[in-house]
């Protein structure tokens, strides 16, 4: 049946019309027509709708709360990686920064730089296709996120489709969610007087909002949005600074933040920060500092980044809040390695938006350096997610008959002896995992956690219950469980065992660098992980290494390459690795380890709209030839793959002269890898 095309117009003016109002009163903060007349423009589109279902389309106003309940969240792998941020809290180390990046530079000349609120928020990237957003996604472990698109279209400050004629075949654009103080106050408000559990902290409740699996609750919640940066555009147009894309996004209709400034040198940045700090309570927002970033995108480029960090930006942190309490007790908790920790047991407080009842006081020598007693009044600190600490004694409130802290001499887990090696601040453990039930439940939670293995659904409490029922003392033990005796522990029956083991077999698919960094070594973190796995490009290298070849990985000293050789003598650490091989724990070849293949050596850039496959399949494949493939076009690239609609990376290799080829030519090259 023919459409009436006074309908179909009515509908396209309905719809153009709420765009545009809601651009006005989420976006711009400045609105132009009464809460009245809006509504009235709405009820037309929500009945016309009704009558034509057949018209509907699902960036309408009316489909932001349209999805049905998830059952989970999909995964996201990031086209480019979103970095984490290196931190400073003064204005010496801040200058040290500013330094560093003038001399990998090689420039005396002053630096731009753009400056913002550091918001206390939840950080996602959205993704356009010819204006429209199709995927939102959390930051996650900056490599992986999760899928939260049908939450993130119940956001009124973020556009289901951008403004403009100019608009790219596809960005990312990322940014931060948050809840205004207001907004907060207000909603706790409402839920109190609804007879329901109120949000603890702005931060906490956006966090939880945006992992709702229903989009309905999550478009009950008071969440908006500031989009700090490009992740990454496909078209003709490449901006040349940060500014100029900042406000190109702001044109196609998305939010940022009015305080972002751009500044020179080292002195326009601290002149912001601290004017940003004075003014932190009046901004109607949470923040914990500043963020600088090099406002070039060329020199961001050129200073390029560490493992998960660039050398760009950094995070100017201010103070931590701050509160006052009582010590009611310490307690001491026993690490993965054994490590002997002492907690101070608070009276509660609340600090930094939660409240606190516990607080870590690291080692007896932090305990001697703060001359802690037990009955004392003592400040705390918490800053975002860091753990609360101890950071002073009020010893003017002292009591008399305060106690001190001493050192048990036995595990406070198994019994066995606590030993505190000469030299060393942190006591410890006599015995190992095998016989201390702590030591194993750390490193089972450590093995599981999102930088290790990842797996989705282990959490703390029931890994606590695996051990205590004698189901799980190493980490391959846990891929041995089976449903019938998941499904008998407290909490959990057959629906979340086959989650469970479904999430395990999922982990099998891993790297070697964080299969590296999930067995726990002492004192390899991600980094040396990841060196370690670049050097040797398998275990059994690593496994079969003498503290000499070690000692030849960067960022491995003396201690830690000791470390290593020693946990790959025990017994029990081979006997756990052969398990856990032999259940299928599994990595792609190490790209450092291509030697020999084909592209080994070569350094790959792609860039533009790759028609027949993603890049990140095209990565991918390159890759499992031996080929490292970077964001940016140097001199010491060896070719360069442009799709259509390729930019500045394309003029760049022209530029230096290096090899350009197109899709087709990639797909050949491949062809021909793949006959051999």
């Amino acid at each position: 049946m023919p459409q009436d095309p006074t309908i179909q117009a009515r509908l396209e003016e309905l719809r153009g019309l709420i765009h545009h109002h809601d651009h006005c009163y989420h976006v711009l903060d400045t609105p132009e027509i009464a809460d009245a007349e809006y509504d009235s423009l709405y009820d037309e589109l929500v009945k016309l709708e009704a009558e034509h279902p057949q018209l509907v389309v699902d960036d309408s106003p009316t489909q932001r709360v349209g999805a049905a309940p998830l059952g989970e969240f999909a995964s996201v792998t990031h086209e480019v990686a979103m970095l984490s941020l290196d931190k400073t809290t003064n204005h010496s180390e801040l200058g040290d920064w500013i330094e560093r990046c003038r001399g990998r530079l090689g420039t005396d000349e002053a630096i731009d730089f753009t400056c913002e609120p550091k918001i206390d928020g939840v950080a996602v990237a959205l993704i356009f296709e010819d204006g429209k957003l199709v995927l939102g996604s959390t930051r996650g472990n900056g490599q992986t996120g999760e899928d939260i698109t049908a939450n993130v279209r119940t956001i009124r400050s973020v556009p289901l489709r951008l403004r403009g004629d100019d608009l790219p075949l596809r960005l990312e654009v990322r940014g931060e969610i948050y809840i205004a103080k207001t907004d907060f106050d207000a909603f706790n408000e409402r839920a109190r007087d609804r007879g329901e559990k109120p949000l603890v902290n702005p931060r906490n409740g956006a966090a939880g909002s945006l992992r709702q699996l229903d989009p309905r609750v999550t478009a009950d919640r008071p969440l908006t949005m500031f989009c700090y940066s490009l992740g990454w555009v496909d078209g003709a147009w490449q901006p040349e600074t940060h500014m100029e894309a900042l406000a190109r996004i702001e044109a196609w209709g998305l939010r940022i933040n009015p305080a972002v400034t751009l500044v020179e040198g080292l002195e326009g940045c601290q002149r912001y920060v601290d004017e940003l700090q004075q003014r932190r309570d009046e901004l109607g927002y949470a923040i914990d500092g500043a963020v600088i970033k090099v406002d070039s995108l060329d020199q961001q480029r050129r200073l390029g980044a560490l493992t998960r960090k660039p050398r760009w930006a950094i995070a100017y942190k201010y103070p931590a809040e701050e509160a006052t309490t009582r010590v009611l007790g310490v307690g001491f908790q026993v690490g993965r390695t054994g490590a002997i920790t002492p907690v101070a047991k608070l009276e509660p407080v609340f600090v930094g938006g939660v409240t606190v009842s516990n607080a870590t006081l690291h080692n007896m020598d932090e305990i001697g350096r703060l001359d802690l007693r037990i009955g004392d009044t003592v400040m705390v600190r918490r800053a975002g997610d860091v753990i609360p600490q101890v950071a002073s004694v009020i010893k003017a409130k002292r009591p008399k008959r305060a106690r001190k802290v001493r050192l048990p001499k036995h595990c406070p887990a198994c019994g066995s002896d606590v030993v505190q090696p000469e030299g060393e601040a942190v006591a410890r453990c006599g015995a190992g995992p095998a016989t201390c039930p702590a030591q194993r439940k750390e490193g089972l939670k450590h093995f599981v956690s999102r930088l290790a293995l990842d797996v989705e659904g282990l959490g703390h409490k029931l890994i606590e219950q695996l051990v205590d029922v004698g189901l799980a003392a190493v980490a391959a033990d846990l891929y041995e469980l089976d449903i019938e005796s998941l499904a008998s522990l407290e909490r959990m029956g057959s629906k979340s065992a086959e989650n469970l083991l479904a999430a395990l077999d999922d982990s099998k698919d891993t790297t070697l660098a964080r299969f590296i960094y999930a067995l726990g070594i002492r004192e390899v973190g991600e980094a040396t992980a990841l060196n370690l796995a670049q050097h040797f490009g398998e275990i059994s290298g690593i496994r079969e290494a003498d503290v000499e070849q070690l000692e030849g990985v960067a960022d491995v000293g003396p201690v830690v390459a000791q470390n290593i050789v020693g946990y790959f003598q025990d017994a029990d650490n081979l006997d756990a690795l052969d398990r856990l091989l032999a259940a299928g724990v599994r990595w792609p070849a190490v790209e450092a380890a291509a030697q020999g293949q084909p592209l080994a050596g070569q350094t790959w850039v792609l860039t533009g709209t790759l028609k027949t496959m993603t890049r990140g399949a095209a990565k991918a494949r390159l890759q499992s030839l031996g080929a490292k493939v970077v964001g940016s076009v140097s001199a010491k690239t060896s070719t360069v793959v442009a799709g259509p609609r390729a930019g500045s990376k394309l003029a760049k290799a022209r530029e230096l002269k290096v090899a350009v080829m197109d899709e087709a030519a990639l797909l050949a090259l491949l062809e021909e890898h793949d006959a051999l």
